[in-house]
């Protein structure tokens, strides 16, 4: 039992604090930056959005799963599906932390070409979302109806509320099911399974690639790991896939892309990541010299060995972790069990087109629980459904510059 139970807790505590920090810069986007940057940046559903979102991603330091709670607070805040998928598939690969542990372990050239795989296989994938998949159902706030903070007191409560609440109350059920699935995959997949014969470069990446894919490895822990196989005869370029599509997924995140974005979104997500990798994989194999691609045997034992001083925080990490989403989970029971979906009729004044109209639609649907939304210009009325705060709707209406009354 002791022994099953372990590896379990190895896997949270490596996870736990990307997990923290990623709820935490979901909190911090949402209060502190204003819903017109995404308006101007990241909202339209095309390669530019696509590759800011990745420039944005590459050098953040969260994983496959701390990059989940960022990305669907992007896109709440109304950024695109290009951008969200640009971002998901750049982000967990890279990071200062990684690109330096990668340069101290695997050299230069492998630092070098790591982030920039990961840059192209995003912009790629995002590109291929923007052309391929619809994009209609993303929230579209308008400029005067961002329900934000305004003091920094203000902001800074909104940041833990929203990124240690909320979030974790939408996909905290999701991640309890992908860390229990990764679990068990550590724990019965053997780790020599990774050690493929260098005599066979294209059987080692596809069999690397099968292993890493459900399994959790964060951008700086599969260094390590890719400097010991390759010592141990795996070649340069499945290093290079295991770097890329370990850290890009594992079993949780697929679980709540899949949830929250949809099953041609999560298809699209892996079909790049794994075209990516295998693909710089391959260039690595056959286009660039073999010595630039040298583990150090020295630096792997340094790097691994210095991890252990982090013990305690990521225990640390590990506890705070499971008491907010436990506090999560049980304010969303009580949330659902109260609260009963209603449809009321508010009263709206002011409107005087098919724009006003539109805006006023917009605004109602991004409030927080509403599912549906009839905006009857020539009767001053609209009808929503859902199980929202009545409070939350007038101040959005008034925000916008109209009456509203229940």
């Amino acid at each position: 039992m002791q022994e099953h139970l372990l590896p379990f807790v190895a896997l949270l505590n490596e996870m736990s604090p990307y997990l923290l920090l990623g709820f935490l810069i979901a909190g911090i986007l949402h209060a502190f930056v204003p819903g017109r940057f995404y308006a101007r940046y990241l909202a339209r559903n095309d390669a530019r959005s696509a590759a800011l979102a990745a420039l944005f991603g590459v050098p953040l330091p969260l994983c496959s799963c701390g990059v989940i709670p960022t990305a669907m607070a992007m896109r709440r805040e109304g950024a695109s599906r290009a951008a969200v998928v640009s971002f998901l598939i750049a982000t967990p690969q890279t990071g200062v932390d990684s690109i330096l542990a990668t340069a101290g372990l695997l050299g230069l050239p492998f630092a070098l070409i790591r982030p920039a795989a990961a840059f192209v296989t995003a912009l790629a994938g995002g590109t291929l979302a923007a052309r391929l998949l619809p994009d209609a159902d993303r929230a579209s706030a308008a400029p005067g109806c961002e329900l934000r903070p305004r003091s920094f007191a203000g902001k800074i409560r909104a940041v833990f509320s929203y990124g240690l609440g909320e979030m974790m109350q939408d996909i905290g059920r999701w991640l309890v099911i992908g860390l229990l699935l990764a679990g068990a995959i550590t724990i019965f997949v053997p780790d020599d399974f990774f050690a493929v014969s260098g005599a066979h470069p294209l059987a080692g990446m596809l069999l690397v690639l099968v292993l890493s894919i459900p399994m959790y490895l964060c951008a700086t822990g599969s260094v390590p790991i890719a400097a010991a196989l390759m010592l141990k005869g795996l070649s340069p370029g499945a290093a290079l896939v295991l770097l890329m599509a370990g850290p890009a997924t594992n079993i949780a995140s697929m679980l709540v892309i899949g949830k929250v974005l949809g099953r041609k979104t999560l298809l699209l997500y892996l079909a790049a990541i794994i075209a990516g990798a295998v693909g710089f994989g391959l260039a690595i194999n056959t286009l660039l010299p073999a010595a630039w691609f040298q583990p150090r045997a020295g630096a792997f034992c340094a790097g691994h060995c210095a991890d252990a001083g982090l013990s305690w925080w990521k225990t640390a990490s590990s506890v705070l972790f499971l008491l907010l989403l436990a506090a999560a989970l049980v304010r969303r029971f009580r949330k659902s069990s109260k609260n009963r979906p209603m449809e009321n009729t508010f009263k709206i004044e002011g409107m005087m087109c098919s724009h006003c109209k539109a805006n006023v639609e917009r605004t109602l649907a991004s409030v927080e629980g509403v599912t549906a939304v009839e905006v009857d210009l020539a009767a001053g009325t609209a009808r929503i459904e859902g199980v929202y705060d009545p409070r939350q709707i007038v101040a959005a209406v008034r925000e916008l510059g109209y009456g509203c009354s229940e």
